[in-house]
This record gives C-alpha cells, sequence and structure tokens, in this order.
C-alpha cells in the first residue's frame, strides 16, 4: 500500500509540473512547445488560462494530502526525538587500519647501566 501511494505521488507530481510548464507567462513560456497554443485555439486563451490555474491547485491539494497519508498512516514509527548529534553515535563505519607489523630487532649491543 505504501508503494501504490508512492507511486500516485510521483504521477501527480510530474502531472503538476508539466501542467505549471505550460501555462504561459507574458513571455509566451513553455506553452507554444508543448501544445499550449493549440489549447488556446480550443478553450480560448482566456479559459485555457482558467482551465489550467485549476488543474494546478485540483494537482498540488492531492499531492499535498497523499503526501500527508503517506507521512501519518506509513511512517508513524520511524521518527525519533533526537537528532543525529543528540545521539552521539557514529553516523559513518570506520574504516579498520591494518595491525602493524614491527620488524625484529637484531640482538646488538645492550645500552650501559646506569
Amino acid at each position: 500500500m505504501f508503494g501504490f501511494f508512492v507511486v500516485i505521488n510521483v504521477i501527480v507530481c510530474c502531472l503538476l509540473i508539466i501542467v505549471v510548464l505550460m501555462q504561459s507567462s507574458k513571455g509566451g513560456g513553455l506553452a507554444g512547445t508543448f501544445g499550449g497554443a493549440g489549447m488556446g485555439a480550443v478553450f480560448g486563451v482566456r479559459r485555457t488560462a482558467d482551465f489550467l490555474s485549476k488543474v494546478t491547485t485540483v494537482l498540488a491539494i492531492i499531492f499535498v494530502v497523499v503526501t500527508m497519508m503517506i507521512n501519518f498512516f506509513f511512517l508513524p514509527g520511524r521518527t525519533s526525538n533526537e537528532s543525529v548529534i543528540q545521539t552521539g553515535t557514529e553516523q559513518f563505519p570506520t574504516i579498520p587500519q591494518a595491525p602493524q607489523q614491527s620488524s625484529p630487532v637484531a640482538p646488538t649491543e645492550q645500552p650501559p647501566a646506569q
């Protein structure tokens, strides 16, 4: 179920990006590239802007609702009140050091006793 809502959220997010990019700005935006000019001929220029703004609002609301559902229903026990700094544990594994090998010392003269 978690995966289903994540997939829905990704699809809504992609649709939201496309709809926002299709809205024409003062400079024309990307509306002409993605066929926004054709939509203007079908709906009329004013109605296209109204339609795209309503679709943007609906997709944004769906995105927020699905994100809240994922957060509240599927991830309740995965949060902690302590930060990583407060726990004091090291997050990255340490690299084990190779044991140092000492070279055998040849018996030589003993230092004079004092």
